[in-house]
């Protein structure tokens, strides 16, 4: 609704400059947050560039800095440092070109129906349906200039290889724009995938006779929603949780030092022990 209020996560970029300007435009009450993340020279530059035209659409502007070192998995740490700061329910400017991505980067992963439904389209992704072309040529229009992240075309991040290699690639075979190809078929995951953890939550997981006798998708489901905590189980965890629940053995790690153990037709965790 107009004058609602609004956090906006704006790095600088055409994506996510393009929805600070579209929130504005719908009459919201927006701030624009800026997170420096320390990894390159004069990053601090790129938050006075979002401060000003935050100033100029009549938004508030806040800004953090985290600390990320170089190294391993720099982006998930990145992202994770970076969400630490932001408020809860930022808007992103997440779009298709980047589900697509995200999606790709999931089938390499293994992933299930979980990771190849792509990012849940929520109020928090309003770019979602919209294509990075349209975010650059808006931003064109209203002769914004956008800062453009030298990361971006960094070879070493997996997603820029997706981005520059693997998808090129993919649609000169096809002969086609597969962006919404990926995103129709991400919409049909959602659904079946939607459907069964239904089903799955009406199945006791600590019922070893239920897991059992139950469909082994629903199975894995519900093993899978029981142990997700702290961490997400890999397939090789609910699978041995699973021969468990059979009778084929007694207990089975499932990592942190956790266990799972039967009694009397029912699983339990047992946690570590811990010495006095």
């Amino acid at each position: 609704p107009e004058h609602s209020h609004v956090d906006c996560a704006v790095s600088g970029g055409a994506d996510s400059v393009a929805m600070l300007v579209l929130a504005c435009a719908a009459n919201l009450n927006v701030t624009a947050w800026h997170v420096d993340h320390g990894l390159r020279e004069n990053s601090h530059t790129e938050a006075a560039l979002v401060a000003q035209l935050a100033a100029q659409l009549g938004a508030q502007f806040e800004s953090r800095t985290v600390s990320v070192e170089q190294g391993a998995n720099t982006e998930a740490r990145a992202r994770e440092a970076r969400y630490s700061v932001l408020p809860l329910g930022v808007l992103t400017g997440h779009t298709a070109d980047d589900q697509a991505e995200t999606i790709l980067i999931n089938l390499l992963r293994g992933s299930g129906t979980r990771g190849l439904a792509g990012m849940q389209p929520t109020s928090q992704r309003p770019l979602l349906q919209l294509r990075r072309n349209e975010t650059v040529a808006l931003c064109n229009a209203l002769g914004i200039a956008v800062f453009n992240d030298p990361s971006n075309d960094d070879e070493r991040f997996q997603r820029n290889r997706i981005r520059h290699e693997v998808l090129p690639l993919l649609e000169s075979l096809a002969k086609r724009d597969l962006v919404p190809v990926l995103t129709r078929q991400a919409d049909l995951l959602r659904d079946d995938d939607d459907l069964l953890n239904e089903l799955a939550g009406a199945l006791d997981p600590t019922d070893a006779l239920a897991l059992a006798n139950a469909p082994i998708a629903l199975s894995r489901r519900a093993i899978r929603s029981w142990l997700t905590n702290p961490l997400v189980p890999d397939s090789a965890t609910v699978e041995r949780v699973l021969d468990v629940a059979r009778g084929n053995t007694l207990a089975c790690d499932i990592g942190l030092g956790r266990q799972v153990r039967r009694s009397q037709q029912r699983l339990r965790i047992t946690e570590p022990e811990t010495s006095k």
